[in-house]
């Protein structure tokens, strides 16, 4: 059997070096004033990636599943680095159609394989903290902008774009090749191995879990697609314009916005960990309903506030529940359907980050334009705070429980697996 921190390593170098996608915005700038293309087309490269993300994970879990975290952490290696020197390729040459294929959709599907492959093995390796475990992987995504951001912008004053990328794209595929090639889901004993004659009891269920299309077919499923599709489209809406409305709404200057983003990576990072962590005390289910209270009180204040420091603290907050949003719901998933088939489970819920990579940012520019201020959208937000809030206190008190009794009332089809 493998080390279990090494395993947790492994899953941090992937999701590190896949991660750097949340720093594009350092490229941006450099990216219009060498090719002269406008904001909109240079950001729609980043948009186009994380769509590809979320329905590359949904439908590429099965996978996962099938062929193990080695060979699928080497599959993301591939279509992430081809991503990486391909984008390379379309910047020496000018063309935004090629950075949309490269950048956009070739390297958005090694995000997306990349982002599942090491969950439901480190899930796994951590049966009694899958809070914890989860937290580890996914904080490296968080915190991958921190490093990446600094990298990228000094490779590009140094060495030039295409440079940067053929220098990363080489390091990423070295460290994603390198973590795949440790990950190997744990081996069970003898006295681990359910016995056939008891596959039909409901505690055999719950270790066997739940397929995707199983899951898939159960409102659990339809309720944690939501709530997570609302957490992810008001915080990356809110991520996308952080710096502007600093300036715009509190009167802050450009370095002090700067110096704000920085915090929020951080943030972002670390509330992965820390709010991850937390869920193996509170459970899932009120950790989820703690997010939507913090967050239905930190949209309404922000759309009023005028005083920077508090601007600032509930920004952080926000974010803070945004990034344990996504560290938390493999282990939400693996609570409520088991960890036979998490990975492919995980993946279809990760359609909602792509969509909302789109919906998120285009609700916030419509409603800024419409109404010539941020006042509105954040009221907006709230409100469907409260709606998430509703949704994850059914969940809370309903879903195990009619899971439990779904699966104890179909034995027989559970025997026949």
């Amino acid at each position: 059997m493998r080390n279990r921190w090494l395993i947790a390593l492994s899953a941090v170098g992937i999701h590190i070096s896949i991660g750097s996608v949340y720093a594009w915005s350092v490229l941006t700038r450099p990216i219009m004033q060498q090719l002269g293309w406008s904001l909109s087309e240079t950001t729609w490269a980043f948009s186009i990636a994380i769509l590809f993300l979320g329905f590359s994970a949904g439908f590429l879990g099965k996978f996962v599943e099938k062929y193990g975290p080695k060979r699928s952490g080497l599959v993301s290696m591939c279509f992430f680095g081809a991503g990486m020197f391909g984008t390379a390729l379309a910047l020496h040459l000018g063309s935004l159609p090629l950075l949309y294929l490269f950048y956009g959709a070739i390297g958005g599907i090694g995000l997306g394989v990349g982002y599942i492959t090491p969950v439901s093995t480190l899930v796994k390796y951590f049966p009694n903290h899958r809070g914890f475990a989860t937290g580890l992987a996914i904080m490296g995504f968080g915190f991958a902008a921190l490093i990446a951001g600094p990298v990228m912008q000094q490779l590009t004053a140094r060495f030039g774009l295409v440079e940067n990328f053929l220098i990363l794209g080489t390091v990423y595929m070295v460290l994603i090749g390198a973590s795949s090639l440790y990950l190997k889901p744990p081996v069970k004993t003898a006295s681990q191995a359910a016995p056939a004659h008891r596959a039909s009891s409901v505690a055999d269920v719950k270790v066997l879990g739940a397929t995707a299309s199983e899951a898939m077919h159960t409102w659990q499923f339809g309720a944690l697609w939501w709530i997570f599709f609302v957490n992810i489209t008001c915080g990356i809406g809110l991520l996308a314009v952080a710096s502007p409305m600093a300036q715009e709404v509190v009167g802050m200057d450009a370095a002090q916005a700067a110096s704000m983003v920085g915090i929020i990576g951080l943030l972002n990072g670390g509330g992965r960990i820390l709010w991850s962590t937390a869920s193996d005390y509170l459970g899932r289910g009120l950790t989820y309903m703690l997010f939507f209270v913090l967050e239905v009180a930190a949209f309404a204040l922000l759309s009023g506030t005028r005083d920077a420091f508090v601007f600032q603290a509930l920004v952080l907050l926000i974010i803070s529940c945004y990034g344990g949003g996504f560290s938390c719901m493999p282990a939400y998933l693996s609570d409520l359907f088991g960890t036979r088939e998490l990975s492919a489970i995980h993946g279809r819920v990760l359609t909602a980050w792509g969509v909302a990579g789109v919906v998120g940012p285009t609700l916030v520019s419509l409603f800024r334009e419409q109404t010539q201020g941020y006042t509105a959208i954040l009221l907006f937000f709230a409100g469907l705070f409260v709606l998430n809030f509703a949704i994850a206190t059914v969940l809370k008190l309903h879903g195990k429980r009619s899971l439990e009794e779904r699966a104890a009332s179909r034995p027989s089809a559970v025997s026949a697996q």
